[in-house]
């Protein structure tokens, strides 16, 4: 069984506090894209051993990866003894804000869900992705939401225009963890999620423009400029909607103008980035 594994991008993230556990409740919106991994899974028979392997050899795929981690929560959650071979095929740049290690791990629940037909109860599956990863919760709904907690409480939300969505990746990545670490010490940037919801649902471009936002933007670009750099020279090229995703290290750019998308693709390529051109991942109408 092959899935794809969708990335991710944050239109809207803010940081409310910081928890007595250390982790921070959120206020995101987040949208999936037609970037994907491929996650290839067969069931062995139990005499085998699972192993997991991938196609780009800088991936852990031991017991950190999050593929390992997820499946060894569901066989502690739903004690079945199968055995699996599971191939990842990357496409989401790693340590880029994209989410594809958490979206990857998704891919697996759903996976194992449909091979073993588990029928896991909506709110304990959530629990458990919860267990895995903050952005699992969400790449397991893999609708656009709004996202609050520490990720955990999902939901959806509806966007009227289908853009095209332009990543630009430097060739560092950034720590999540050490961006956190970083956010508690700076002064403190705070976004209108509302108003991105709002202008998300009516399509009105320029109230999007004023309200994204990302509160992890300051201590990313402290950490490392090139973001920055980046984020100026897409908006050089006429772009408005321009924001870093997740903890970064990748700034995205959305457009409907496809051939002004195409040509900046190609001039930022030859700058030395890595550069990908997507679009929303959106629900198919009547679903």
């Amino acid at each position: 069984m092959i899935i794809k594994a969708h990335a991710k991008i944050n239109i809207a993230l803010d940081v409310l506090d910081r928890r007595e556990d250390n982790y921070h409740n959120l206020d995101m919106v987040m949208v999936p894209l037609d970037l994907h991994d491929s996650i290839d899974i067969t069931v062995l028979p139990s005499v085998y051993d699972t192993y997991i392997t991938c196609d780009d050899v800088s991936l852990e795929t031991g017991q950190y990866n999050l593929c390992t981690i997820a499946l060894n929560a569901m066989r502690q959650k739903y004690n079945f003894k199968n055995q699996f071979r599971i191939h990842i095929h990357k496409s989401i740049p790693m340590s880029a804000g994209l989410g594809g290690g958490s979206s990857d791990a998704a891919a697996v629940i759903h996976g194992v869900c449909s091979l073993l037909k588990i029928k896991p109860d909506p709110k304990e599956i959530i629990e458990l992705c919860k267990k895995i990863g903050s952005d699992v919760p969400f790449c397991y709904t893999g609708v656009p939401a709004h996202v609050t907690g520490v990720g955990d409480v999902v939901e959806p939300i509806s966007i009227a225009k289908n853009y095209y969505v332009l990543i630009v990746k430097p060739s560092e990545g950034l720590s999540t963890k050490t961006v956190y670490q970083h956010y508690d010490d700076l002064e403190k940037d705070h976004v209108n999620v509302a108003g991105v919801i709002s202008a998300l649902a009516s399509g009105d471009e320029i109230s999007l423009a004023t309200n994204m936002g990302n509160a992890l933007e300051r201590p990313a670009i402290s950490l490392y400029p090139e973001v920055e750099k980046i984020k100026n020279a897409l908006k050089a090229e006429g772009f408005n909607l321009v924001l870093m995703s997740g903890s970064g290290s990748s700034v995205f750019a959305l457009s409907e103008n496809y051939r002004k998308m195409a040509k900046a693709e190609t001039k930022f390529t030859k700058m030395g980035y890595t550069v990908i051109l997507t679009t929303f991942h959106l629900p198919e109408k009547g679903k």
